[in-house]
Order: C-alpha cells, then sequence, then structure tokens
C-alpha cells in the first residue's frame, strides 16, 4: 500500500516542474519582447537620403528650398512617431543641363540618395529623367511640365505638377467662348515650348479653330529676332495670338510687342500659366506691357491651412533671405506644388519602411566615366510604388497620381491689368468656361475682361486688311454666259464696268456684313479657260478673295475656303426635243395604269356579285343554270359602263350599291376619255436622248461649258474624251444641239444647273434638261484658307437667301421663273396616264358601301330564316357543321316565296292549274313520288331554280313537297 502512494507523489512533484518552468520560459520571452520593444522605440528613426536639385542662384529657386524644408519639417511635427526622417540633400544646378546633370550624378554615387526632387526646368529634368530610371532613383519634380518628358518612357520619373497639355482644352474653350476661329501660336524654342503643340492643336481643332501660323522664339533671342517675328504677324489679318513662354521670355517678349503697337486695339492675346502663375512676381514694367492679357494659371482654393503656411514662408523667408523680395501673394502655386512633394515623398518613405540606402555596384570595372560606374538602388523600385499610392489633400489640392503624374486641376482665368492679375472665370474639365466654381454660374468669362488698348468689347480676332489697303477681289472675264459675270470696258475713260448675277449678289452680302470691308473688283483676262487656276490665285497671295460662277469642289477645298453657296447645285445635261402625237394600236390602254386596270377589274366583279346575291331569292332575272347566273354577274356590272343594263332590280339595297357604283363609273369613265383624247390629240415633246448610258453606248458626240470642271466628271462616269466639245456660250449649246450628231453637232450638252436654266430661259423651245442630276455644292465665294471672313460671308450668304432680295436678283438677270413655254408644258414629256391612286378615294366608298350592305342583307337573311332551315338540317348525314352549311346554301338558292314577285307568279299559275303540274313533275324527277319513279333527265322548268349553290336538283322542291298531298287529293 505504500508504494502507491509514493509514485502518486512523484509524479504530482514532476508535473509541477513542468508548469514553473513553462511559466518561467513565458515570463523570459515577454520580457525580452518588451525590451525589444523598448529599444526599438528608442531607436533613431531610420534615415532617407533625398536628392534636390535647384537653381538656387535664382529666386524662385531660394522659394523653393524654403518651401521644401517647412513641408518635411511640417510633416515630421505633425507625425512625431515617423520610423523614417527624409534627410535633405541640396544641389545647385546653376540652371543649366549640365549643371542638373552632375548634380544627379554626384548624388547618386556620393550621397546615394534614395530620391530625387527636382530639376526646375523641363531641360534640366530630360536627362535626369533617364539618370533615375537608369539606377531605378525615382526622380519628382513639381515644376518640370512639359508633355516631352513622359512618365511611360521613364517610369522612375514622377510629375507632382500639371502637364502642360491639360492647358490646351481651356486656351481653346476661350476661343470658343469668343467664337475666334483662328489664332497664332508663339513658343519658345525649348522642351519646354515646343511640348505643348500636338495637344494645343487637337484642342482648336475640336473647337473649329485653325492655326494660321506658329513661330518660335530662342530663349536668348534678342531684340532683332523678336521684331522680325512681330512683323511677320503684322502682316497678317489674324489679331488672336497664344503664347506659351516661361516666367522670363515672354515679358521681354511684350516688351517687344507693345513697342510694335500690338498691345493695341483689334488684339487679342492668351497666356498659358507660365505666366498666369507668376504673374505677381513681374516687375511694373513687365506688367504695364501685358495689360489686357488673358492668362490662366491652376486654382488654388484659398484655405486656412494655405493662409497660415503663406504667412509662415513670407517670415521664414525673410528671415533666410532678407535681400529676397516678398510679394503679397507669396507662394505662387509653383511653391505650393513643391511643398506637396516634398510631403509626398515623406509619407512615401514611411508606408514604404525603407532607411539605410542600399545599391547594387556594378560588376564591370571598365566603365569610362562615373556614369558607368552608378550602382542600382535597392529600394528604389519600393519608394516608387509608394509614391504612386500616395493620396492626401495638400496645399494646392488633391494629391493624387495617375499614370506617374498629377491629375489635371481647375484653372483660373484672370485679366493681367492694373498692378497684377484679375480673376474673371475659370475653367473645369466638367463645366468648360463659366464665370464661378459653380454648377449653377453663368457661363463665359466676366464682362468686365479689360482688352489690349483700353478696351471693354472683345475684338473680332481679325482685320479685314493687314495694311490697311481695300481688298483685291478678283472677277473672271468671260466669253458667254455673261449674265453671271460681265466685265465691260469703257472706251473713253477705259474703266471697268463690272455688272452680273454673282457680282450682284457679293455686294448684297457684303452690305449685310456686321462690319465695313472696303474691297476693289480686279478682272482677270483669260480666267474662264481653266476655272482651278483662277481659284490658285489666292494661295499664291495675288488676291484676297475670287467672286464669280465658281463652282465649290472638294478638290478646290483642299487650297482654298469657300462660302455658303449661293445657287442651286448639282449638274446635269440638256438635249434636244422633238414633237410627235400617239399612233400606237395600243393606246387604248394607256390612259389608265395597270393598277387601275386591275383594280376597276376587281370592283366591277366584286359589286356585280353583291347585285346578285341580294337578288338571288327574290328577282327570277337573277336565275337560272349556274353559267347564266356567272355571265348575269359579269354583264350586269360591266353593262353599267354605258349605262345599259336591263335588269329591274327588286330589293333598295341592291339599288343603293348600284347608285353609288353608277356614280363611280361616271367619273371613272369621263377621266378615260378625257386622257385618251389628250394623248391623241395633244403633241408632245420628245427628248432625243433620255439616258447617259445611252449616249456612252451610241459613242455620241457631247458637249460641256469651257474651262469648267464638268470634262474632269464626265471622263470619270466613262465618257470618251475624244468625244467631247467644249462651248463658251449658250448661243453655241443651242446651234450644237440642233445640228445633232449626225452633223457636226453634239447630242447633249453637260452643263451646271444654274447654266442650263439660264439657256433654257433664252431658248425655250426644242430643249429640254433630261436625265440624272450630279451633286455638286452650286456656286460660291472663295476665300484663303482659314480667312476669318469665310463664317460671317456664309452667315450674310444665308440671310440674303431668306429674304426677298435674292429673289429679285434672280428675276433680274435670269426672268420670270417659269417663264418658258417650254418648260412650263414640260410635263407632256412625261406620263399622263391615270393611276389608282388618284381614285382610291371612290373605289374605297364603293368598297365599303358594297360591303356593308352584303352583310346587312346576310344578317337579315340568317336571322329571317333560320327557323326553317334548323328543321332541314335535323334531317341530314355528316357533321353537323357540313349539314348546316349545306342546309343554309339549299334555302339560299330558294325562291323566296313571300317575295311580291313570287306571290303574284304563283297566284297566277295556280288559278290555270299549270302551278299544281309543275310540283308534280319536279316531286317525281327528284324521287319523291316512288321508288320507280326517278327520271334522269332534267327538263326546262327544272333548270330555272338551279344556281352555283345547289347542292342536289330541284331544290326548290322543299316547297313543292309540302304543298303535294292537298294537290293529290285534288286529283283523287
Amino acid at each position: 500500500m505504500g508504494r502507491p502512494c509514493s509514485s502518486s507523489r512523484f509524479v504530482s512533484s514532476s508535473l509541477n516542474l513542468r508548469r514553473f518552468a513553462l511559466a518561467a520560459l513565458v515570463w523570459c520571452v515577454l520580457a525580452a519582447s518588451l525590451e525589444a520593444a523598448t529599444a526599438q522605440r528608442n531607436a533613431p528613426p531610420g534615415q532617407v537620403r533625398v536628392g534636390v536639385i535647384l537653381n538656387l542662384t535664382s529666386s524662385i529657386g531660394q522659394r523653393r528650398r524654403v518651401g521644401i524644408e517647412m513641408a518635411v519639417e511640417d510633416y515630421y511635427a505633425a507625425h512625431p512617431g515617423s520610423r523614417t526622417r527624409v534627410a535633405l540633400r541640396f544641389r545647385d544646378s546653376g540652371g543649366q543641363v549640365v549643371g542638373a546633370a552632375s548634380a544627379a550624378v554626384d548624388l547618386i554615387r556620393n550621397e546615394q540618395v534614395q530620391a530625387i526632387i527636382g530639376p526646375a526646368t523641363s531641360a534640366e529634368a530630360d536627362f535626369v529623367a533617364y539618370l533615375g530610371d537608369s539606377t531605378h532613383v525615382p526622380v519628382l519634380s513639381s515644376s518640370a511640365t512639359s508633355p516631352e518628358l513622359s512618365p511611360a518612357q521613364t517610369p522612375f520619373f514622377v510629375r507632382t505638377a500639371a502637364n502642360d497639355s491639360f492647358q490646351a482644352a481651356p486656351v481653346a474653350a476661350v476661343l470658343a467662348t469668343f467664337r475666334w476661329h483662328a489664332a497664332v501660336i508663339v513658343y519658345e524654342d525649348s522642351p519646354y515650348g515646343s511640348g505643348i503643340l500636338p495637344a494645343l492643336a487637337d484642342a482648336l481643332q475640336g473647337v473649329g479653330a485653325r492655326i494660321m501660323d506658329r513661330a518660335d522664339v530662342p530663349v536668348d533671342a534678342d531684340d532683332d529676332r523678336i521684331d522680325a517675328v512681330l512683323n511677320r504677324f503684322m502682316a497678317m489679318p489674324t489679331r488672336v495670338f497664344i503664347v506659351h513662354m516661361n516666367r522670363f521670355s515672354a515679358p521681354r517678349f511684350f516688351l517687344r510687342a507693345r513697342n510694335a503697337g500690338m498691345m493695341s486695339d483689334d488684339y487679342a492675346w492668351i497666356v498659358t500659366d507660365g505666366v498666369g502663375s507668376v504673374v505677381d512676381a513681374l516687375s511694373p514694367d513687365e506688367i504695364r506691357a501685358m495689360e489686357g492679357v488673358i492668362s490662366l494659371r491652376p486654382y488654388v482654393q484659398m484655405t486656412d491651412e494655405v493662409r497660415n503656411f503663406s504667412a509662415r514662408f513670407r517670415a521664414r523667408l525673410r528671415r533666410v533671405s532678407p535681400s529676397a523680395d516678398v510679394y503679397a501673394h507669396d507662394p505662387t502655386v509653383l511653391m505650393l506644388w513643391s511643398y506637396d512633394t516634398a510631403w509626398a515623398i515623406a509619407t512615401a518613405a514611411e508606408a514604404a519602411g525603407v532607411s539605410s540606402p542600399a545599391f547594387q555596384t556594378p560588376q564591370q570595372s571598365s566603365a569610362l566615366t562615373d556614369l558607368g560606374r552608378l550602382g542600382v538602388s535597392a529600394t528604389g523600385a519600393t519608394l516608387l510604388k509608394a509614391v504612386h499610392e500616395t493620396t492626401f489633400h495638400g496645399l494646392s489640392g488633391n494629391f493624387t497620381l495617375v499614370d506617374g503624374q498629377l491629375q489635371p486641376p481647375a484653372y483660373e482665368v484672370v485679366n493681367i491689368i492694373g498692378k497684377g492679375a484679375r480673376p474673371v472665370g475659370f475653367w473645369t474639365p466638367e463645366a468648360g468656361i463659366s464665370q464661378a466654381l459653380d454648377a449653377n454660374a453663368a457661363k463665359g468669362l466676366k464682362p468686365s475682361v479689360i482688352w489690349p488698348g483700353d478696351g471693354t468689347s472683345p475684338p473680332k480676332g481679325w482685320v479685314v486688311s493687314a495694311n490697311g489697303q481695300k481688298l483685291r477681289v478678283a472677277v473672271p472675264v468671260k466669253g458667254g454666259f455673261k449674265q453671271f459675270v460681265n466685265v465691260a470696258r469703257d472706251a473713253t475713260t477705259g474703266a471697268h464696268n463690272i455688272t452680273g448675277y454673282c457680282i450682284e449678289v457679293f455686294n448684297a452680302v457684303m452690305s449685310k456684313m456686321p462690319y465695313p470691308v472696303s474691297y476693289e473688283y480686279v478682272p482677270i483676262p483669260d480666267s474662264s479657260d481653266s476655272y482651278d487656276r483662277f481659284v490658285s490665285l489666292l494661295p499664291e497671295q495675288k488676291a484676297d478673295i475670287v467672286v464669280g460662277d465658281v463652282t465649290i469642289t472638294a478638290s478646290r477645298m483642299a487650297s482654298v475656303d469657300f462660302s455658303m453657296p449661293f445657287t442651286d447645285s448639282g449638274w446635269s445635261m440638256v438635249v434636244a426635243v422633238r414633237t410627235e402625237t400617239s399612233t400606237s394600236m395600243w393606246i387604248f390602254l394607256q390612259p389608265l395604269t395597270t393598277s387601275l386596270w386591275l383594280a376597276s377589274l376587281a370592283f366591277f366583279c366584286f359589286t356585280g356579285f353583291v347585285v346578285w346575291a341580294i337578288e338571288h331569292r327574290i328577282n327570277p332575272e337573277f336565275r337560272g343554270t349556274p353559267w347564266q347566273q356567272f355571265g348575269l354577274i359579269f354583264y350586269f356590272a360591266f353593262s353599267t359602263l354605258v349605262f345599259s343594263h336591263k335588269e329591274k332590280l327588286e330589293s333598295n339595297l341592291s339599288r343603293f350599291v348600284v347608285i353609288i357604283w353608277v356614280f363611280v363609273v361616271l367619273i371613272l369613265t369621263s377621266s378615260y376619255t378625257a386622257s385618251l383624247t389628250s394623248m391623241l390629240t395633244v403633241q408632245k415633246l420628245q427628248p432625243t436622248v433620255t439616258d447617259v448610258r445611252e449616249l456612252q453606248r451610241s459613242g455620241a458626240y457631247i458637249g460641256y461649258q469651257d474651262g469648267s470642271f464638268i470634262k474632269d466628271s464626265l471622263r470619270k462616269i466613262g465618257f470618251d474624251e475624244a468625244r467631247m466639245r467644249n462651248f463658251s456660250t449658250a448661243e453655241g449649246y443651242a446651234e450644237a444641239l440642233s445640228k445633232g450628231p449626225a452633223n457636226g453637232g453634239v447630242a447633249a450638252v453637260f452643263d451646271e444647273i444654274p447654266y442650263l436654266k439660264l439657256f433654257l430661259s433664252q431658248y425655250c423651245d426644242g430643249y429640254a434638261m433630261v436625265g440624272p442630276v450630279y451633286k455638286t455644292d452650286g456656286f460660291g465665294f472663295v476665300f484663303p484658307l482659314g480667312s476669318p471672313l469665310t463664317p460671317d460671308v456664309s452667315r450674310a450668304v444665308l440671310t440674303l437667301a431668306e429674304g426677298e432680295e435674292m429673289a429679285q436678283i434672280e428675276k433680274k438677270w435670269f426672268g420670270e421663273p417659269g417663264a418658258c413655254p417650254s418648260q412650263g408644258g414640260s410635263a407632256a414629256v412625261g406620263s399622263s396616264n391615270l393611276s389608282f391612286r388618284s381614285f382610291g378615294g371612290l373605289f374605297l366608298i364603293t368598297g365599303v358601301v358594297s360591303g356593308l350592305t352584303l352583310l346587312i342583307y346576310l344578317a337579315s337573311f340568317v336571322y329571317r330564316e333560320r327557323g326553317q332551315v334548323r328543321a332541314v338540317e335535323e334531317g341530314g348525314s355528316g357533321s353537323s357543321s357540313v349539314r348546316r352549311l349545306r342546309a343554309w346554301l339549299r334555302h339560299f338558292d330558294q325562291k323566296d316565296l313571300k317575295c311580291p314577285t313570287f306571290k303574284t307568279s304563283n297566284e297566277e299559275s295556280v288559278r290555270d292549274g299549270s302551278q299544281t303540274r309543275r310540283w308534280v313533275d319536279d316531286t317525281v324527277r327528284n324521287g319523291r313520288g316512288g321508288a320507280n319513279s326517278a327520271v334522269p333527265a332534267a327538263s326546262d322548268e327544272e333548270a330555272i331554280g338551279m344556281s352555283p349553290f345547289s347542292i342536289s336538283a330541284g331544290s326548290e322542291m322543299i316547297n313543292a313537297g309540302q304543298m303535294l298531298p292537298d294537290m293529290s287529293s285534288r286529283k283523287l
């Protein structure tokens, strides 16, 4: 008994020992973890080295340095428990590309920085971006805005500013607001200046504006170079200029523009944010040179945080650089972007957890320069990913990167006037140009804009004549068709007297322009030989406008602009006509179309059937054998054509149907007679040719107007040039057509519709315009490509066409429309037969009347005879439906003995005994007299009672059988 007790005590003590050891182990682990956590809290934060490349010799570089330092300090003041600390390493680029590249190599090789902020300009950032991409060091720039720098090409380049291409849309929106359709672009000859051009061209095209010219101005251009560019612009009619330059180049350019007199009335200048963002830093003389300019700048909401930072920024700037200028609106949006960039780096470093730098040194030792001996950052990819994912609300707005660059902000439109910039509107991608950042804000800019020359009305954007001289309006000297343009020379004075339809229309259009236009006509000899060469005077700058009978074509629009057309469009052919009368043996069928013949036949049959159905049971004239009754239906209906029907109608319903039908027949026969008489007696004008393909197959000669585009068009549709003859006058047309191709003339003359109408108005008899009309846009006034006059002239053409003045001008030069007898009778060339559509209403009336009458009769018949049919139906064989149908048909085929017609005949027959004999005979013939009394042959009396609806012979025996017993008793 003692051993078990001692064993139990041993096991219990062993378990206690294990528990104690386990508790001691847990205590040690907890103590070690607590000690490690305490050590980690007390450990200094990991250092993240960030290089900053700035032009520290400039005031802008000094301001950016202050902003970046304040951003890092503010971040760690707001996040004191951060595990990392950004250590800034500043380098001075001196504003040079080589200096920026040298600074970047020094920062990567010697300082082993994990990220770089800067450089300041796009030219400097270009090389540094590729360097960062090679070493996997993220390069963040808040001022390299050129679209030529693409994060897609250099993934380790991050643009923490607005891409310059974002400004293209608001610039185009300003042009659209004032309806400016043309502009000249002036840009700085640098990566910053040229990068915006593709986006700007697309945006202007989207609002219907055209780039009339572009000029690059070198950054170091002297005054003579700038003056040469300005003098070229002054010789152009365009007065809208878009300037894309930086803060240093733009003031010099506008000072020269002011000296050249281009900062005055009629001029409009739009400047990108290279000036608008730093306008407060400009000197009074520079601002004075830019008065009236419209500029853009990214919009920054003035929050309490921005105001607090601005006050601290100015105070620190005075402390760090007492000699630096401090502006009322410091810091600018560029400084705020720099601040947000440094804040983003600190945030990303903390999120990524990177600390000490680690560069993998390349293995090759044969590199010739330091560039080949640069390593690759081991933390760059992690830090770059964290930067892309960083989002926060910064001083400049929401900091969000998409595809490696900051999203487009709202832009503020400012007017440079007085001592700085005055906001006059806003632009957002959603609302476009508006007067305030409000969904209900008015569209457009505020009316308080002051334009160059202190004007308050928006410039129209161009001038009629840049040199103040009259516009040269070229007109053709024509040998024929002088109603359009006629150039006559005064024998005594030698002056030209220019008249014609096109000239008078142009004068009327110019009188309706919203501004005065001074011009003079310049006759161009031999211009009618080729209108393509005539139009080329504009690209060659030998004329300012071309006025005449010039057709709008696609090929010409490639080099010039056209106004809206002021004449009819299209071209066709005119041919000679011959007179003839119809002599065909089948001419009697031509007055009616096939559809009308068929419809008439159908309604004849239908009307005859309706009358027969109503009269069959009550009128002996509508009874007989099936063929007799079929013939009666057709005969009765068609006899109404000459009103020769002799059948006496017993029912008022059938009489009503016939009355309506006779009315229809009267109108139809009268119309047929009139049409046939016209065809037999009236002479018609028939064209000698009606089809273009017929001309091509026959190979006949054709004509066209000399100098016209018609010749090329005829070749395109398959005519042989050797079979074409050119003419220049309407008299030539008439002579050639009258001769015909057999006598040295032509079979047809092709020309534009206005010429053909004029020809036909002069030669009324013997000619007609036939064939298809090929589409063109008619005549238009011609202007140089991109001329601002074009839209205003087009609007004036439409205004003139909507009034009575255009009709009066056409009447003056071409006569009264439709005055030519041959043209008034041109319908004789076409068909004069009558169609079903002409009589559709009559057929509808008679069809509805006949149909309703038949339905009324059948309904009354069924209702009245339902009892007798039911008695007969019960004794038949077959299905109930078949029995019912047969019973109704047999009953319908019987005479209605209650009808007054048959009542009278029955009474007379009874008196002379004939009726009894007929009943007996009919009964015997139908097998009712006994088993052996059937007679196979039918007599004439039996045939009278048959119809198409007869099911068995002698259908009238039903009534006869009922009366037979009485007659038999009489005989007995």
